[in-house]
């Protein structure tokens, strides 16, 4: 969840309108992780405005449709349960049928894995997600850059989530400078 409140801080540099969405689980793992209560305590001060809170049961909210159009999602954490779902086409929330239809709609998807190990069914599924056009990134940060705080291992996944979605915002070092 550090990895999806860091994205949050920054992507109202990037993105005039952000749709925000979690599921019951990602604000249980919200509250134990961070200690933050709510979704909006997660947003950047000043920044409120820029974020659309949708209910994860919405599903006539704007990302459900493939007629509205938005460049992609993120869907940080995501488990390989939502991972599963969204490869077998199976949409019961907002997250899965928005997953569904960026797909469909050869939209970017980024799935920042949480689980560890995987089984065989999760790879299964995580190749059948990327053959389909998502990235799967796994939420494992590089050492090479020497962080020295847990925000500098949160930099690294988000510079690489935003560089999955084609932004060229750099929040760490590259590899050789």
């Amino acid at each position: 969840m550090l990895y999806a409140h860091r994205l949050l801080q920054v992507l109202p540099a990037i993105y005039d309108r952000i749709y925000l969405t979690a599921s019951e689980n990602a604000l249980d793992i919200m509250r134990d992780e961070l200690a933050i209560a709510n979704l909006c305590d997660m947003l950047p001060a000043g920044e409120e405005s820029k974020f659309r809170i949708l209910s994860p049961t919405d599903m006539y909210a704007p990302p459900a449709s493939g007629s509205h159009e938005y460049e992609g999602m993120v869907i940080v954490p995501c488990s390989a349960g939502v991972a599963g779902r969204i490869a077998a086409g199976v949409s019961n929330d907002l997250v899965t049928r928005a997953g569904d239809v960026c797909l469909k709609e050869r939209r970017r998807v980024v799935l920042v894995l949480r689980e560890t190990p995987l089984s065989v069914v999760h790879l299964r599924n995580l190749l059948l997600l990327a053959e389909a056009g998502a990235t799967v990134l796994p939420a494992a940060p590089a050492f090479y850059s020497r962080p020295k705080e847990i925000a500098d291992l949160a930099n690294y996944i988000v510079d690489k989530i935003l560089c999955a979605l084609g932004i060229g915002a750099r929040l760490t070092r590259e590899w050789g400078e």
